[in-house]
């Protein structure tokens, strides 16, 4: 299977629709495009704690041309021309990926959104987190859509890798967990909330898969993926050595996947809410 082909691709998540035009007139370079994406989307507890209850299901925007939709009714001008904090679309990182990815693969660029997470947001506690990766030339390059370059002491755009970098992905983790080296306990939605831990880190290797096949699904989508242990531990040795460039790897996770119902989802998930409201069944089909 030709890889490089699916990641530049869009996939049902990631295609602007009616709004490629859009995202075809943004500037070509990286930092522009990031910029963009937070021109657009707001983060629902960052920048909109107090979203009025109609505009929650904004969050729930699994199709980046729903987001576009939501923004073009608030905003004909450009994706460019600034709007202010308030009338931005409620999403996550997940969101800010995702433009990316759309704007990226709009240009024919390989791109992925990649599940796992950052330390930089309230150390020492990791919080789960979606970021990008690109390729670039022969080299893939990892970025955060979220931050600006001012205000971190690390290239946001051309982000490190590796034990103690400032992003680890979920196979990361869970090796890590597994290993002894780390405690999966400081892993997690909120160190004060009981999203955390390695039942929760072992959820994400799977959410690291599904991103990385054009599933690109909402962080509280479930559908009912529960490896055991040891598989678990199979999948994030297939996830390190496809992400060092192991093509025999990168086959065997992507059969694996696709393959095996109980790790990818069917035609429906349950949706949970960041806001506790009641799970509901909804279709995958746009």
């Amino acid at each position: 299977m030709d890889f490089l082909d699916l990641w530049a691709r869009q996939s049902p998540y990631s295609d602007p629709g009616r709004h490629a035009d859009r995202l075809r007139a943004l500037p070509d370079d990286l930092d522009a495009l990031c910029a963009a994406s937070r021109n657009t989307i707001a983060h629902y507890l960052a920048e909109l704690p107090d979203l009025p209850v109609e505009r929650r299901g904004e969050v729930d925007s699994r199709w980046l041309e729903r987001i576009l939709d939501l923004d073009r009714a608030r905003h004909p001008a450009p994706l460019t021309e600034p709007r202010e904090t308030a009338s931005r679309v409620a999403g996550c990182c997940r969101d800010h990926s995702l433009f990316v990815v759309g704007a990226l693969r709009a240009r024919g660029v390989p791109a992925r959104t990649v599940v796992g997470f950052a330390s930089y947001f309230g150390p020492p506690f990791h919080h789960d987190h979606v970021v990008v990766e690109y390729l670039d030339g022969e080299r893939w390059v990892r970025t955060d859509p979220e931050l600006r370059q001012e205000d971190f002491d690390f290239d946001v755009r051309d982000m490190p890798r590796g034990a103690g970098a400032p992003f680890e992905t979920a196979a990361q983790v869970w090796r890590g967990h597994r290993a002894g080296t780390l405690d999966a306990d400081s892993y997690g939605v909120d160190e004060n909330l009981p999203l955390k831990g390695p039942d929760f880190v072992g959820e994400y290797v799977v959410f690291q898969i599904a991103h990385r096949y054009g599933d690109e699904l909402l962080l509280w989508d479930d559908w009912g993926a529960r490896p055991t242990p040891e598989q678990l531990d199979e999948l994030a040795d297939l996830l390190e050595r496809a992400d060092a460039g192991g093509e025999d790897a990168e086959s065997a996770l992507h059969e694996r996947y696709t393959s095996d119902p109980s790790l990818h989802p069917g035609s429906t998930v349950i949706r949970h809410s960041p806001y506790d409201d009641p799970d509901v069944t909804e279709s995958l089909q746009h």
